[in-house]
């Protein structure tokens, strides 16, 4: 069992990510700073953000629910990563390496998810 939820391997790779949209938000025009930024930033902080609420839930159904919740906020990221390539905010290799960054997260936190939901353990 883990002390921390910082020895989540999915919420340090969720981490990191929140990260990389900060810093590729730093580039976009100002003008979407309240817009697309804020929305961007809002999801990509509500994945780690619900991995760490659920981590210390006591209840399986309710870990899960946030693990869900987090899920949702990868998937709103799938979009805004698109979208603000597709409106020139971020250039190719951004965009891979963001691409690259959400993969793996989901990756890991459908594996976190699993565990929990098949072991029944944290």
């Amino acid at each position: 069992m883990t002390q921390s939820f910082k020895e989540i391997v999915a919420w340090q790779k969720a981490h990191a990510f929140v990260i990389q949209v900060y810093q590729a938000c730093a580039l976009f025009p100002a003008h979407e700073r309240y817009g697309l930024c804020s929305q961007f930033e809002r999801a990509a902080v509500s994945i780690a953000a619900n991995i760490v609420e659920g981590y210390r839930k006591d209840g399986i159904a309710d870990k899960l629910r946030f693990l869900n919740i987090s899920q949702g906020s990868l998937e709103e990221c799938r979009y805004y990563i698109l979208l603000s390539y597709d409106l020139s905010y971020i250039d190719s290799d951004r965009y891979n390496n963001m691409n690259q960054s959400i993969e793996e997260v989901s990756r890991l936190l459908n594996a976190y998810y699993r565990g929990i939901k098949e072991r029944n353990y944290l």
